[in-house]
């Protein structure tokens, strides 16, 4: 279900909040979050793979040091398929300060200045009031 438009400037306005309050806690999130590309999925699965073959060849032999190299590499395979991939920076264009659609922010119906919380709050009592 889409979002309002409402809605929509309202996170519009949270995100910009969160970049400007926390910049330091985005800046940890943001380097730890992207997706696994399918070379680092295939590249892990194929040590994987591989790590099992040793496991086997070792069983075979009866090379119990095999054995347990066969399993490192098939440890370290998996682990590799399955941690996160870097996310390329973003675009100079979706700064913090401005959306992302390039029209200025409009100020919200509170008071003015204060922080996202204080407007918010403002809102909610302004409500209230009115029922």
């Amino acid at each position: 279900m889409p979002l309002s438009e409402q809605e929509q400037r309202l996170l519009e306005e949270m995100e910009r909040s969160l970049y400007q309050n926390d910049s330091d806690f985005v800046a940890r999130v943001t380097r730890r979050q992207g997706r696994p590309t399918y070379t680092v999925i295939t590249l892990g699965v194929l040590g994987a793979l591989a790590g099992v073959a040793i496991v086997i060849v070792g069983l075979v032999i009866k090379a119990p040091l095999l054995g347990i190299l066969g399993f490192v590499v098939m440890l370290a395979g998996v682990l590799f398929a399955l941690r996160p991939g870097m996310r390329a920076p973003k675009a100079k264009s979706a700064r913090p300060g401005r959306p992302a659609s390039g029209r200025p922010s409009r100020p919200s119906s509170g008071g003015g200045g204060g922080s996202f919380m204080d407007r918010m709050n403002e809102r909610w009592d302004k409500r209230n009031d009115q029922s």
